[in-house]
C-alpha cells in the first residue's frame, strides 16, 4: 500500500526556516521532519512512498537524490576520479516525487497522483506532523469499519477543528473551526473510491472541506481514536520542542532505535 505525504505548503508561520526549505525539509535533530514521518510508516514496513511536493519541490528532490552519499563513510580520490564508500546507510524507500505546484490546495496535490495511486487502496498525511500511532491498528480498523476514509482523530490543546464522531466510529460532521473536541490528525486510510470526491477541477480545494465534509456526510468518514502522541511542526515553538524530545531520547514517535543512528544527537 502506498503512503502519500502532502509536502507542498509553504509552512510561513515557521519564519526564517521555511525561506530556504520547504515546511516538511526543516530538520528535527538533524533529520527533516520529512524524514521522520517516513521512518514511522516504514518501522510497521510500509516503504513505498508518494511525496506531493510544491513550495520549493527541489530541496525534496535533492535530498533524496543525494541520499546515499549524504550518510555514506567515503574517500575521495580526486586525481584518480574514484570514490570508495566505506560504511553506508539508507533506507529500503522507493519514493515518488510529484510536484504538484506551488499554489495547488490539498485535494488537487492528491488529485495529481491518482495515475500513481492505480485502483488500490491508500494512505495519506501529512509532511509536518509527527505520531506514535500505530499504523497496524489504524488499518485494521480501517478494514473493520468498511468506510471509504478513516482518518487519525486525536485530542490535543485547543487551538484545532472538532470532528463529531458516533459511538461506532462514524464521523458524522466535518468542521475545520476551532473546538475543544476531537480534531483530525492525518494520517488517512482512504479506499480508491474515495478519489471520486475530488473534483476534477480541484487545484483550489482544499482536502479538508468539500471533499472529507461530504464523505462524512454520506456516512463514509471514521474515525480511528489515537489516544497517544501526535504534535503538528506549525509554529518556530513546535519545531523546538519536538527537537527537544529527540535531543532528550524521549521522542515518542520514534518507535525504530534512535541510537542507532549516526547524528541523532546533532
Amino acid at each position: 500500500m502506498k503512503s502519500l505525504i502532502l509536502a507542498g505548503g509553504k509552512g510561513t508561520r515557521l519564519g526564517e526556516e521555511t525561506r530556504k526549505v520547504p515546511k516538511p525539509m526543516v530538520h528535527i535533530g538533524g533529520y527533516p521532519i520529512l524524514w521522520h514521518i517516513m521512518k514511522i510508516y516504514s518501522y510497521y514496513g510500509y516503504n513505498d512512498f508518494v511525496i506531493l511536493t510544491g513550495y520549493k519541490g527541489h530541496v525534496i528532490k535533492d535530498y533524496f537524490l543525494n541520499y546515499y552519499t549524504r550518510y555514506s563513510d567515503m574517500t575521495i580520490d580526486l586525481e584518480k576520479d574514484d570514490v570508495q564508500i566505506h560504511k553506508m546507510r539508507s533506507e529500503p524507500w522507493k519514493i515518488t516525487m510529484l510536484y504538484t505546484g506551488e499554489e495547488t490546495m490539498t485535494a488537487g496535490r492528491i488529485a495529481k497522483a491518482k495515475k500513481y495511486i492505480g485502483n488500490e487502496p491508500f494512505m495519506l498525511t501529512y509532511g509536518d506532523g509527527v505520531s506514535d500511532v500505530n499504523i497496524e491498528k489504524l488499518i485494521d480498523s480501517h478494514t473493520k469499519c468498511g468506510k471509504l476514509v478513516t482518518l487519525t482523530a486525536v485530542q490535543p490543546a485547543g487551538r484545532f477543528g472538532a470532528l463529531e464522531i458516533q459511538p461506532d466510529g462514524t464521523i458524522s460532521q466535518f468542521q475545520e473551526k476551532p473546538s475543544d473536541a476531537w480534531i483530525n490528525g492525518g494520517f488517512f486510510v482512504c479506499e480508491n473510491k474515495a478519489l471520486d470526491y475530488i473534483p476534477v477541477d480541484s487545484n483550489g480545494i482544499m482536502w479538508e472541506r468539500a471533499p472529507l465534509q461530504n464523505i462524512a456526510k454520506d456516512g463514509q468518514l471514521h474515525a480511528y481514536k489515537h489516544m497517544g502522541f501526535w504534535h503538528p511542526m506549525d509554529m518556530l515553538k513546535d519545531k523546538e520542542d519536538l527537537t527537544a524530545l529527540w535531543h532528550e531520547h524521549r521522542a515518542p514517535w520514534a518507535l525504530w532505535d534512535p541510537s542507532q543512528i549516526e547524528g541523532s544527537k546533532k
